[in-house]
């Protein structure tokens, strides 16, 4: 009986192996992976500096969204990247066009310990700003916040209250929204 042991424990054990749940295939198929995001760490093959995060700022040229990368030692905390957009384009980026449709607003954004979605507070629009500057201008907060990865939706208020907001096709909605919402006009990369 010892003699027919032995493969049979092999033929159990392939059995076993081979029943794992994947099923078998001919040929090789491409798999599609996820976009990582600008700020996850990078591999090998592309390493960047030690110390160096790529953070993501949604900038306006020729009314579209034009995503641009800056880098910093740690990354930035919401609030900064939001300073940043108000601030505008560096010199650099002023000389590829690049512009914000978010001069001199001021705005103040909180995530909610262990949340996903922003809530940023926003002041009251300049004078005479058209539902195309006021899609621009929410379509940079909300590309640029949900850039990260810590931040999957962004919602607006107004003095403490929900706030309708024009998404990338006009539409006005008082839900949170995503890069999606305006992904009509986002300049492809």
């Amino acid at each position: 009986m010892t003699g027919v042991r032995g493969p049979a424990v092999t033929l159990s054990a392939l059995l076993l192996l081979s029943a794992c749940g994947v099923p078998a295939q001919d040929e090789p198929h491409p798999v599609v992976l996820p976009r990582q995001p600008l700020n996850a760490t990078a591999s090998a093959a592309t390493a960047e500096p030690a110390g160096e995060v790529a953070q993501v700022l949604c900038l306006t040229r020729d009314e579209r969204l034009v995503e641009t990368v800056r880098r910093s030692g740690v990354p930035l905390r919401p609030q900064r990247q939001l300073d940043l957009l108000v601030t505008g384009p560096t010199p650099a980026e002023q000389a590829q066009g690049l512009s914000t449709a978010l001069a001199a607003t001021a705005l103040t954004v909180t995530v909610p310990a262990g949340g996903a979605t922003a809530a940023v507070e926003i002041g009251a629009p300049e004078e005479g700003a058209g539902r195309v500057v006021e899609a621009l201008a929410y379509g940079q907060i909300v590309c640029t916040l949900t850039a990260r990865t810590d931040i999957a939706a962004v919602t607006f208020l107004r003095n403490g209250q929900p706030l309708q907001v024009p998404d990338g096709d006009g539409a006005v909605t008082g839900g949170p929204l995503t890069a999606a919402d305006y992904r009509s006009l986002i300049d492809p990369p």
